[in-house]
């Protein structure tokens, strides 16, 4: 899975399932403060990253992982 369908399964993902608006999603924008992501959202994330890629996401590894390119940018890493 290449980095572009990677944004795109994330992208399609917070749309649909978290209710994202899609002009909030762009490489800078932070999860919490731009998208509204919040602990309970992040609960459903585990969920949708596990179904979608595979894996589990480890909150130690999150740490930093502040905005919509590093969270790609951790799936990406972890898939590879």
């Amino acid at each position: 899975m290449n980095r572009a369908e990677i944004e795109a399964k994330v992208k399609d993902f917070l749309i649909n399932e978290l209710e994202i608006e899609e002009e909030n999603i762009f490489p800078d924008a932070k999860l919490k403060d731009d998208m509204g992501i919040d602990s309970l959202d992040f609960v459903d994330i585990v969920v949708i990253v596990e179904r979608n890629f595979g894996f589990k996401i480890k909150a130690e590894e999150m740490v930093g992982v502040n905005t919509y390119a590093k969270f790609c940018d951790y799936i990406e890493n972890k898939i590879k």
